[in-house]
């Protein structure tokens, strides 16, 4: 009996241990946020499906691609920092609207960078 009580004293102790602190001073890398955009044709009812969007940080030229949905729309995950945006062009079209570069800071849903692609004029 008396050996029961000693072994649930030590489980009782050790489920009250918090463990050990693993780099408690270490700074936490940056969360990041969200550039989101649509990418229609000078019609705003005709969606562009399939492109990939990519978004370049100026800084140091790290890139994040996605692909369009089947409504035009994208999302990238990105840490913070500043962003250009770039979508596929194919043979013979234009960017008629693109969105200026993008500063993200944490939690940050940068929605609203819209691309606008249209026939390239002939020459």
């Amino acid at each position: 009996m008396r050996f029961s009580w000693i072994l649930l004293a030590a489980v009782l102790a050790a489920a009250c241990h918090p463990g050990p602190v693993v780099n408690a001073g270490a700074k936490q890398p940056s969360v990041g946020g969200t550039i989101a955009g649509i990418v229609t044709t000078a019609d705003p009812a005709v969606a562009v499906v399939g492109r990939k969007v990519t978004a370049v940080e100026t800084a140091n030229g790290m890139r994040y691609d996605t692909t369009t949905a089947s409504n035009g729309g994208y999302t990238i995950k990105v840490p913070e920092g500043t962003y250009r945006i770039e979508i596929e062009l194919r043979p013979g079209e234009a960017l008629a609207k693109q969105p200026q570069t993008t500063k993200v800071n944490n939690s940050d849903l940068d929605s609203g960078r819209d691309f606008v692609i249209t026939a390239r004029p002939a020459r």
